[in-house]
Order: C-alpha cells, then structure tokens, then sequence
C-alpha cells in the first residue's frame, strides 16, 4: 500500500507542487503538461504480459531506457521543452521509488 502512495503521489503531487510553487499564475496548464508526462507509460503496450507488478519499468520499456532518460535530462536545458522535461524526469524520479520497494 505504502508503495501504491509514494509511487502515485509522486506522479501526481509534485507536479501540482511545482506548478501551485514555481508557476501560481498559470498553475493549471503547468499542471497538465507535467503530467503528460505519463504517456510514456505508453510503451508497457509493448510489453507481454502488459503490465507486471514485479517488473522494474527503468532499463525495461524503451521510453524507461537509460538511452531514453539522458535525452529527458538534456531537454531539461532548453527552456521551450524544460516544463515536458520536468513532467518525464519526474515520471522517471516515480518509476525509481517504485523500483526501490520491489
């Protein structure tokens, strides 16, 4: 249960954290767009059996590969794509808790 918190919470309130924080005027859509983030999770459809609660996503699914995570990092630089970058990392940050309690 504890792992189903922190995994879920981490997706959904630091990105409503950062956005009510850093961006209070524009909350909302800061919001939304950190939490697009989650369609990377798109690629479990790549996966047989689709999802497996014992099965770490990171290193596993392409869009959770290392490969993939330095590119998030790198779009963390410019400031046009800085807000999807965080919305990724983050996603990313989730899946390394998760990980942690298997």
């Amino acid at each position: 249960m504890l792992q189903f918190f922190a995994h879920y919470g981490f997706h959904f309130l630091i990105p409503l954290a950062i956005a009510l924080i850093w961006f209070k005027s524009n909350w909302k859509y800061t919001f939304l767009v950190m939490i697009s983030g989650m369609l990377i999770d798109l690629d479990h459809l790549l996966a047989t059996p689709i999802f497996d609660p014992n099965r770490c996503s990171i290193g596993f699914h392409p869009l959770h590969s290392y490969f993939a995570i330095t590119f998030y990092l790198f779009l963390l630089i410019p400031k046009k794509s800085r807000l999807v970058a965080l919305g990724l990392v983050i996603h990313i940050i989730a899946d390394v808790v998760d990980c942690a309690f298997m």
